[in-house]
């Protein structure tokens, strides 16, 4: 199994986030100061090229498949037939495959690849799920908030009709962060152990007039 050296550099960032140059960051994902770790990274123009050319060809394309662990490469070429060209996309998902089985021991993942027009959750949520990959190709990024500051009984019906920005979420001063293209990030949900109540809270970004997004996450599957 590939192995990766760490380069973790945390400085000026809020204590729920670690990020890095390299993957793996993604190992302080074990830390429970972190709910959030990211790979900060950059699409080669081919992998762009790819991207544009797919979205072009498939502007509704939406992919759900299982990914196994054992058969990584052929379970993703056969995900993504519809892309027949795409060899950089098809690699470059297989690596993330590997790494998120490998840090996780899973024999298989759940693997959604979707362009999107809107966003697909619009507001501050966190998910019922113990660690989410999260990566945008095109687009605008992911946004989240980091814990301190935060009231949580806005969450969901909590905010009784106003906006994440008015419902009492959080104040003025909080920063919203948000992911940039190429960036990878592993999201801890609320099922994480001993993470209940503090899943990273997040949503997806407001998308401007035919502006399209193509995403990526990969979950665990029991």
């Amino acid at each position: 199994m590939t192995a990766y050296a760490l380069e973790h550099d945390t400085d000026n960032l809020p204590s729920a986030a670690a990020t890095a140059l390299s993957p793996v960051v993604f190992s302080q994902i074990y830390k429970p100061e972190h709910n959030i770790a990211i790979w900060q990274r950059s699409l080669s123009e081919q992998l762009q090229s790819e991207v544009a050319e797919s979205i072009t060809a498939n502007p509704e394309l939406s992919i759900n498949a299982v990914i196994n662990q054992n058969t990584i490469v052929a379970d993703i070429n056969k995900a993504l037939e519809k892309l027949p060209q795409a060899e950089e996309l098809k690699a470059d998902l297989a690596q993330l495959v590997d790494m998120f089985c490998y840090l996780f021991e899973l024999k298989r993942t759940g693997l959604r690849l979707r362009v999107l027009e809107r966003a697909m959750c619009p507001r501050f949520h966190v998910d019922r799920v113990p660690c989410r990959l999260v990566s945008t190709y095109c687009g605008s990024g992911s946004q989240w908030l980091q814990n301190a500051g935060l009231d949580r009984t806005k969450l969901g019906a909590g905010h009784q009709g106003l906006s994440d920005e008015e419902s009492g979420l959080m104040t003025a001063n909080t920063k919203i962060h948000s992911l940039n293209v190429g960036d990878v990030a592993l999201l801890k949900g609320e099922t994480w152990q001993d993470n209940e109540g503090k899943g990273l809270v997040h949503r997806s970004p407001t998308l401007a007039a035919g502006e399209k997004r193509l995403l990526v996450t990969l979950d665990f599957i029991a």
